[in-house]
């Protein structure tokens, strides 16, 4: 067959029913992908800043923001500084190359704001639904959603 009439590539899947072989044989199956998102979450609570470069993109983008890795990186910073015993734990993960939809829990104690809240070293537990797109292994885009009426019914 002819490749796309667009790239002129051969290399592009023709059909639908090809689509899910050329996925996967363009990056990593859906259990690598859940491997590699835990490794990223424990990399979260480790703190390994430096590390941060193995799961995360150069161009990150955050809720449609362009935050770049460093900015990326300052973000989760800023969270740990004003939550000390911040951990991610995994609730709930669904993988399907190249996406993960997660449901993180927290059960932490902020040490003043939250989300706007005055929590001000109150122990609050809340939910994140979050969605990550993963390119070449790496976390390429976030959309994150979290739960600020938990943390309100809880003040």
């Amino acid at each position: 067959m002819v490749g796309s009439p667009i790239t002129g590539s051969s290399d592009l899947p023709t059909s639908v029913n090809n689509l899910r072989q050329w996925n996967e044989k363009m990056s990593v199956d859906s259990k690598e992908l859940s491997a590699i998102y835990r490794e990223y979450t424990s990399c979260l609570n480790r703190q390994d800043w430096p590390g941060l470069c193995q799961f995360v993109h150069d161009n990150v983008q955050h809720n449609g923001q362009p935050f770049g890795l460093s900015g990326y990186r300052k973000m989760l910073a800023r969270d740990f500084e004003s939550i000390p015993d911040l951990r991610f734990h995994v609730q709930m993960l669904i993988t399907e190359v190249p996406f993960i939809a997660s449901r993180l829990v927290f059960d932490c104690t902020p040490k003043g704001e939250l989300f706007g809240l005055h929590v001000n070293g109150k122990r609050v537990s809340f939910a994140e639904n979050v969605f990550y797109r993963f390119r070449d292994g790496r976390i390429e885009q976030v959309w994150s959603v979290i739960d600020k009426t938990a943390v309100e019914s809880q003040l």
